[in-house]
């Protein structure tokens, strides 16, 4: 039977409470599945990894793209051959978009019965913990440095959405000193506002960054946003939604298969965002891996 982990938290607690309608839905449109619910931050991936371990073969992940990212890293670091479903109800929905699964549950509900299964690219990324120790983790969708870590702080703590959080943001933020390396390539110093590895099109909430990303290339698309002023942020936020940033000028584009970061300084504390998550800082390592988790997609 597939296994269906619900964080009802998630949607800012609304999950829970339309549980009943969603159960409705899946069990009329997919059929049977168990249930089972999360009460803290990486319940999602222990559960997953248990259910995995225990013979489960379709793990249905019901919740936003925290959720959806912690249920893959149970499924990848279980080692079983489990594939990944989606139920969305979240705020966020940004690897639903790259998916191009439905929103609502019932619709998304249809897709998981009648959808097909592909084999795609994830992320791995080693990186220092906020305990000071070295860690690494899995990751479906788009990892960064630099704004977007302060943005996303901003939405945790203050419960505002992602693009007021980023209007305010924008106005305080300075610009981050990196040294990257792409790649065998030599290292460079880039001073951006933000850096995006992505394996997937989406992040912060329904932006395009990385429009040309594909999940089943083995590439990272790596987009470098540079030392914009407020205002440049200001007046260019559209293009980011609708994916035509990459024409700008201060707007860097490449693809590689590993992407070393690390703060210019090396006494600077640069955070790191994975998946909507601020699991720790830089120096960070991302490296793809190909073909690693099987998703069910919308046809």
């Amino acid at each position: 039977m597939s296994v269906v982990i619900v964080n009802p938290a998630s949607a800012g607690g609304s999950t829970g409470d339309t549980w009943p309608q969603i159960a409705s839905d899946l069990r009329s449109q997919f059929g049977p599945f168990r249930a089972v619910f999360t009460s803290k931050r990486g319940d999602a991936a222990a559960l997953a990894g248990d259910a995995a371990r225990k013979g489960a073969k379709f793990i249905i992940a019901c919740g936003g793209d925290g959720t959806v990212s912690e249920v893959a890293n149970g499924i990848l670091a279980s080692g079983r051959d489990v594939e990944l479903g989606i139920l969305p109800s979240g705020t966020g929905g940004d690897f639903r978009r790259t998916l191009e699964m439905p929103s609502q549950s019932r619709a998304a509900a249809r897709a998981l019965s009648t959808g097909r299964t592909v084999k795609i690219d994830v992320g791995r990324v080693s990186f220092i913990d906020q305990h000071g120790d070295e860690a690494m983790r899995y990751f479906v969708g788009v990892a960064s440095c630099g704004m977007s870590t302060k943005v996303i702080e901003r939405v945790k703590t203050d419960g505002i959405s992602f693009a007021a959080s980023l209007l305010q943001t924008a106005i305080r933020t300075e610009p981050t000193r990196l040294m990257v390396q792409l790649d065998d390539s030599s290292e460079r110093h880039l001073v951006v506002l933000n850096l995006c590895i992505a394996n997937a099109r989406y992040f912060g909430g329904g932006m395009k960054i990385a429009p040309d990303a594909k999940l089943t290339d083995g590439k990272f698309d790596v987009v470098g946003i540079g030392d914009l002023s407020a205002l440049k942020i200001f007046t260019s936020a559209p293009r980011v939604y609708t994916g035509s940033h990459l024409s700008m000028p201060e707007v860097s584009h490449a693809l590689a298969r590993k992407i070393v970061v690390r703060p210019h300084d090396r006494k600077s504390e640069v955070a790191l965002e994975v998946d909507g998550e601020l699991p720790g800082r830089l120096p960070a390592t991302f490296q793809i891996v190909p073909e690693a988790l099987r998703v069910r997609v919308n046809c």
